[in-house]
């Protein structure tokens, strides 16, 4: 006689295994298959059969640029789709008319033909200028340039006349409080925060304000001095020479003038190999000037030259 065995039946544990595993399978199969080129570029508009991509939705933005900065992402895909509609639907239009066989817009066709040709190719070679190794050797020169110059930090109370100026001298020779003097007194208006003027160099301020700053010890009060504002009763706090900036805190500058650099380097080197002919002007001009970059400014802000 055979005797059968019972079924078993496969235990909650192995069925959820089993579950998980396929559904792992099947997100592992999906990720795998490479995404069609139509979904990472899909067409969202049709005018009379002639497609709107995505691409040229991000093209329009590149090309309308400061007029969208205040647009949320949604209102901003609105918009500029809505304009390229616009634009095909007039576009037509204009060659139903034969309006591009005009000589104003074959010359206008040709300069920005012409004029996106030099962007795209400045672009390029401004990008490939922007590596690691430049910005960091700009960075360092720059910053040897910056630490071998000295900063004063100072406060400083402004009135109108020297009369005034002479009467806060002698409060503070009876050893009144600068900053609370300051806030009463001064018609600065910084004069809020006690007079106080940061860390400065000799180029942010009038001559005559930072001949006596600098010459000032810390911690002395100068005589009234007098500039274009008005009286100045000046007090040096600290000295020192000037630090710079972190890296991080100047990368986009950094990368901005390396770029331009490039860029203005490139021109200058074509303009060397070209043959320029001005008819406009005697031929000793002709070469005209050669394109340059400036760096990036370092200023902050202080009762400055004007």
């Amino acid at each position: 006689m055979t005797t059968s065995l019972p079924a078993t039946k496969p235990s909650l544990r192995v069925r959820l295994a089993s579950s998980a595993l396929g559904g792992w399978l099947a997100v592992a199969l999906l990720a795998g298959t490479p995404a069609r080129a139509d979904d990472l570029n899909p067409v969202l508009a049709k005018v009379n059969g002639s497609e709107i991509r995505q691409s040229d939705v991000k093209v329009a933005e590149e090309e309308l640029g400061p007029s969208l900065a205040q647009m949320d992402p949604a209102a901003k895909q609105e918009n500029v789709l809505s304009f390229l509609i616009d634009m095909k639907i007039i576009a037509k239009a204009a060659e139903d008319k034969k309006i591009e066989n005009s000589d104003d817009f074959k010359k206008r066709l040709a300069f920005a033909r012409e004029r996106l040709l030099m962007d795209k190719l400045l672009a390029s070679e401004g990008k490939a200028a922007v590596t690691p190794e430049a910005m960091k050797a700009v960075y360092e020169d720059a910053s040897k340039q910056i630490t071998s110059e000295q900063e004063v930090h100072a406060r400083h109370i402004l009135v109108p006349t020297e009369e005034e100026a002479k009467k806060i001298e002698e409060q503070l020779k009876k050893g009144a409080d600068f900053a609370e003097l300051a806030k009463k007194e001064s018609k600065d208006p910084g004069a809020s925060d006690g007079g106080d003027l940061g860390f400065f160099t000799k180029e942010q301020m009038v001559p005559e304000f930072s001949k006596v700053a600098f010459s000032l010890e810390p911690g002395k009060i100068s005589d009234p001095v007098k500039t274009q504002f008005g009286w100045h009763i000046i007090k040096v706090e600290e000295k020192r020479n000037r630090k710079a900036p972190t890296f991080d805190q100047v990368k986009p500058q950094i990368e901005q003038y390396v770029t331009r650099k490039a860029q203005a380097d490139y021109v200058a080197k074509l303009r060397e190999t070209a043959k320029v002919e001005r008819m406009d002007k005697p031929a000793a001009a002709a070469g005209g000037d050669k394109a340059s970059a400036a760096k990036p400014a370092d200023g902050k802000t202080a009762p400055a030259k004007k």
